[in-house]
């Protein structure tokens, strides 16, 4: 039951600045761990290798603190704790949530809200392009922000969630074919990629399955194949058609305009603010079918070991 306590703590709580303000957040920490490791080993030559060994070495790292806590005797509350920290169900939902807000505002409000939560180019963005990016981002996040580090925590407890982090940490510092980084952060981009398989495409079942809409799973896979990521067209494959829009498509990177195929190609392209609190309704939804499923395992462990 302690997974589906840390769910409930992290929804209810989200991330306190009051606590957050006065100490580093565990995230903070990871990210000081890897830009260490980046600026420490990411030079010369055998970059690759280096960049293998750094990431065995953070996720030993992560797993070794993790079983640390998790070997505290009755530390069943800190458990729940320190996992709702790692959960970002709450801080999820404020940030697309800032992004209808925004947009309701104005197109620059709107702007300032999306790029709190994506990579790409905002200066030239349209409504429904901003609308689309906060929905993406939505559909990415849920699966590696709430339910990969869940699905972890129910296979291998605390420190099977922290090592997750710490990779998927990694992967969003160190992880991009960059000149810089397309050798040393290799591994990290690629361990990332396995420790999300599974979680990518229960998070696309999750949105379908709170929704009764399985009908919808028979193109989920088809279009989950055009996305440039193995793992993240998986939930937005769910998300588009659930909500009757096109996702990813054209955007910008650095100044670049880069062509994607459309997921849900016959979906509409005009997406706006109320879509996005409509993308917000299936965060919720989701994450509750995923709480059911936690409560449900907790009592299973219950059962099996009384």
């Amino acid at each position: 039951m302690i997974l589906a306590a840390a769910m409930i703590l992290d929804a209810v709580f989200g991330e306190p600045d009051a606590v957050w303000s006065r100490i580093p957040h565990p995230a903070i920490l990871m990210g000081r761990a890897v830009g260490w490791c980046d600026a420490r080993f990411n030079r010369g030559s055998f970059r690759r290798m280096k960049g293998v060994l750094s990431i065995i070495g953070l996720g030993a790292l992560a797993w070794l603190i993790g079983l640390a806590v998790s070997a505290i005797p009755d530390a069943g509350l800190l458990e729940a704790i320190v996992a709702a920290v790692l959960l970002a169900q709450r801080s999820l939902v404020d940030h697309v949530r800032a992004v209808a807000t925004g947009l309701r505002s104005s197109l620059r409000d709107g702007r300032t809200a999306v790029g709190m939560i994506v990579g790409r180019d905002t200066t030239a963005m349209t409504k429904p392009e901003i609308a689309r990016a906060a929905i993406e981002s939505a559909a990415e996040n849920l699966s590696d922000g709430v339910i990969a580090p869940a699905f972890w925590f129910a296979v291998a407890g605390l420190p099977g969630m922290a090592l997750y982090k710490m990779v998927n940490t990694a992967d969003s510092m160190i992880g991009y074919r960059t000149p810089r980084h397309a050798a040393f952060g290799w591994a990290a981009a690629r361990l990332d990629d396995v420790l999300n398989w599974v979680p990518a495409r229960l998070t696309a079942l999750l949105i379908l399955g709170a929704h009764g809409a399985f009908g919808l799973w028979r193109r989920v896979p088809e279009d989950a194949r055009l996305h440039r990521s193995p793992n993240a067209g998986w939930p937005e494959a769910a998300m588009a058609p659930l909500l009757g829009i096109a996702l990813s498509g054209p955007r910008s990177y650095e100044g670049r305009r880069q062509v994607f195929p459309w997921v849900n190609a016959h979906g509409r392209r005009d997406a706006g603010p109320a879509d996005v609190e409509r993308a917000v309704g299936v965060l919720w939804r989701s994450w509750g079918a995923a709480l059911i499923l936690a409560v449900v395992a907790g009592f299973g462990t219950l059962w099996a070991g009384g």
